[in-house]
């Protein structure tokens, strides 16, 4: 497995062409794998799938994360949309390494800082004897209820990790239709909410059959329960809408504290 980095450069008129259409965006990913097969390249049962997502860190910094089971070629998306003039064999515009042997350090009671680019989705039944329809979480209280059902956590291998007491500044309680809120329990924020709409293929564009996906991005605090189960969501990914740019969640190391008088 691999976990790859490259910085989009909004000036181009490509990077602004791919960050606008997630299909187009997908198409160049899967194009970065020349040995990789249509029939791999989307992940089954317990097979790893490429997995991508583009993380807004400011207007001019966005970059895409890839983690995959082949090392990928992205020449083609520097030429596109990054920086051709800097490339070189030994700076190719990106930055690509081995995530097994990480992988592979994760143990349960271990705590990492996240982050992950979700599709939070519930199936809904609007008149009784209807068929239930997939339909996205709109509030930060349901996406975070989303991320937060423990069946769902126990299934990927974490829970998220709660705040001290005296950190929480708000308290927890119900809204409409008693759905729970947590109030600021938990080391989770929700953020950079988009709704995307664009067309399935270039030869159908009616409104009909567009295809419409909230994503949102979550950030924060969880603690390790099955190191297998989490090794499988961060290779598998986490929810709906992978070709999209959803489920790749990323760990990082907490922030060390100073020593005392320093």
């Amino acid at each position: 497995m691999y976990l790859t980095r490259f910085r989009v450069n909004i000036a181009r008129p490509g990077a602004r062409r791919l960050l606008s259409s997630p299909q187009s965006l997908h198409a160049a990913v899967m194009a970065s794998f020349p040995y990789l097969l249509p029939t791999t390249a989307t992940g089954t049962g317990d097979v790893p799938r490429v997995l991508w997502r583009l993380d807004h860190n400011a207007r001019a910094e966005v970059f895409l994360y890839l983690v995959s089971p082949q090392q990928p070629d992205l020449t083609h998306l520097v030429e596109q949309a990054g920086w051709p003039a800097a490339h070189s064999p030994d700076s190719p515009g990106w930055q690509s390494r081995p995530y097994t042997p990480f992988l592979n350090r994760l143990t349960a009671g271990s705590t990492w800082q996240f982050r992950l680019t979700a599709n939070p989705v519930h199936q809904i039944r609007r008149k009784d004897g209807e068929p239930t329809k997939r339909t996205a979480h709109l509030t930060s209280v349901h996406q975070q209820g989303w991320l937060l059902d423990p069946k769902r956590q126990e299934r990927a291998g974490f829970r998220i990790v709660e705040k001290v007491h005296a950190q929480r500044l708000l308290p927890g309680g119900t809204t409409r239709h008693n759905h729970t809120h947590h109030g600021d329990r938990y080391e989770l924020t929700v953020r950079d909410e988009r709704a995307l709409s664009f067309a399935k293929s270039r030869e159908d564009r009616s409104p009909a059959h567009r295809v419409k996906v909230v994503t949102v991005t979550f950030d924060g605090r969880l603690e390790v329960t099955d190191a297998d189960a989490l090794r499988r969501t961060l290779t598998q990914g986490l929810g709906k809408a992978k070709a999209y740019g959803c489920g790749l969640m990323t760990l990082a190391p907490l922030p060390t504290s100073p020593a005392p008088g320093k």
